[in-house]
């Protein structure tokens, strides 16, 4: 579905592109039924949850001012490709891989809460709003970006305390985040397509975006590994920090940062999963 999804998405983005307005709507949603899966008995913080988180923090911003004086928009396409969080998929994957899926709940939580606290105060700094008031333009950013990635945990905890019923029933729709997901993918590739196209005169910068992001895709999941070697948690650590919520990440750049960034993120779908498919590949055939 992932090549499908990309392939429809790029050949029709005139169509697609316009319902880039409905991206917020199916990042909460894919958020909220995430939320709704985890049970905080099962889900265990630790120490490497903080490291990772500030690991992933701390390198995305270095890597922004080490690459921004040679060209502002790869250095903000790479440093998204690390600040994005975790995906809503990486238990899903982890699980078959036969990891730790209530470490990777873990993280996806404490990241998307970190990454909401921490993004609207580089964003006031670096992005379409850096010309307004700092103080005005993190409040105007933390608002939309906590509105859209903590308010769905909120929620999901309401239901599940409140109407129980009402959340056994969301979980037992099938692969309901998988089509919003597969959707929200064609949308993104269709939007990417779309400001590449505008864009024109940049090739160079474009690919080299895309090219920039495979080495950050395979470091996040190699650092992660090493992480988890220490805390004998290797499969669920370098999920955690390698897969990321692509989709969110195309968001940011079309919202706050330079639309071209978006590429990054675009081109990071493309490597994260051929990560994950040799990665199952590799555990099917026992190797």
């Amino acid at each position: 579905m992932m090549p499908v999804s990309m392939l429809a998405g790029s050949i029709f983005y005139g169509q697609f592109s316009r319902l880039t307005v409905l991206m917020p709507y199916m990042i909460f949603t894919m958020l909220f039924i995430t939320f709704s899966r985890l049970t905080f008995r099962k889900i265990r913080f630790s120490g490497k949850h903080l490291c990772m988180l500030f690991i992933q923090i701390v390198i995305s911003i270095f890597l922004y001012f080490i690459i921004a004086p040679f060209n502002n928009i790869i250095a903000q396409g790479a440093m998204i490709c690390i600040l994005m969080p975790t995906a809503s998929s990486a238990p899903i994957i982890t699980g078959m891989l036969g990891g730790n899926v209530a470490s990777v709940s873990a993280y996806a939580l404490v990241c998307n809460l970190g990454v909401a606290l921490v993004a609207p105060m580089l964003f006031s700094c670096i992005g379409q709003h850096s010309e307004a008031p700092f103080v005005e333009s993190f409040i105007y950013i933390l608002s939309r970006m906590a509105t859209l990635m903590v308010l769905p945990f909120v929620v999901a905890q309401i239901v599940r305390k409140f109407l129980p019923k009402v959340n056994q029933k969301i979980l037992t729709v099938p692969n309901i985040s998988f089509f919003i997901w597969t959707l929200a993918l064609a949308v993104a590739t269709a939007k990417t397509v779309d400001i590449v196209v505008q864009q024109t005169g940049n090739y160079a910068v474009e690919t080299v975006i895309a090219l920039v992001s495979l080495p950050i895709c395979l470091c996040q999941f190699l650092a992660g590994r090493r992480i988890g070697k220490v805390f004998d948690d290797k499969i669920a650590c370098g999920q955690s920090l390698g897969q990321k919520n692509t989709i969110l990440g195309i968001w940011m750049c079309q919202t706050y940062l330079n639309p071209l960034a978006a590429i990054g993120p675009g081109a990071y779908i493309l490597w994260q999963n051929i990560v994950n498919s040799f990665q199952v590949w590799r555990n099917r055939k026992n190797l």
